[in-house]
């Protein structure tokens, strides 16, 4: 898991594998969000940002529209089962600063919710639906909640660790 370090503590942050372009970008998220109890770090190459889950949409709003970040794209949204709890992990982009962020947000595995961001990336909405359907993840305020992938009346959450795969029986 990579180092983390609270936005408020500027100096002796970790900075990974960062290059100057990785370095820089993790000072303006640490300026930026220093409101919003989120914790920065790297993951690899990548600055890395844990947010709260009651913050996640305020987050990635400020991330689209703030001059100095401008993640206009979300590159990827993907569910990670830890067994103790479920991450949601967003990947966003900026092409003007031609830089990259890894966006993280936990939330408990027995009643897994977050708030839906398809009113900040419209491209969000099948990869949430992708989430719900295959992790159980509640993406509240998503507008189309209908399964992507499963029939309908399918039971369980296939990509989850718990899920009982040994009592597959083909027909």
């Amino acid at each position: 898991m990579a180092e983390r370090k609270p936005a408020q503590e500027e100096e002796g942050q970790d900075t990974g594998a960062l290059d100057e372009k990785g370095k820089a970008l993790q000072s303006v998220v640490i300026e930026v969000f220093k409101d919003l109890s989120v914790e920065v770090g790297t993951s690899l190459d990548l600055v890395s940002v844990e947010v709260p889950r009651e913050h996640i949409v305020a987050f990635c709003q400020k991330a689209k529209e703030e001059p100095r970040l401008d993640f206009k794209a979300l590159l990827c949204l993907s569910v990670v089962d830890y067994e103790d709890r479920l991450q949601v992990v967003y990947h966003l982009l900026s092409l003007e600063h031609e830089h990259k962020m890894v966006v993280k947000v936990d939330t408990p595995s027995d009643e897994p919710r977050v708030a839906s961001v398809v009113s900040v990336w419209r491209g969000a909405d099948w990869y949430e639906r992708e989430g719900a359907e295959l992790f159980g993840v509640v993406f509240e305020g998503h507008p189309d909640p209908r399964p992507l992938l499963l029939w309908e009346g399918f039971e369980g959450y296939p990509l989850r660790k718990d899920y009982p795969f040994h009592d597959y029986q083909e027909w």
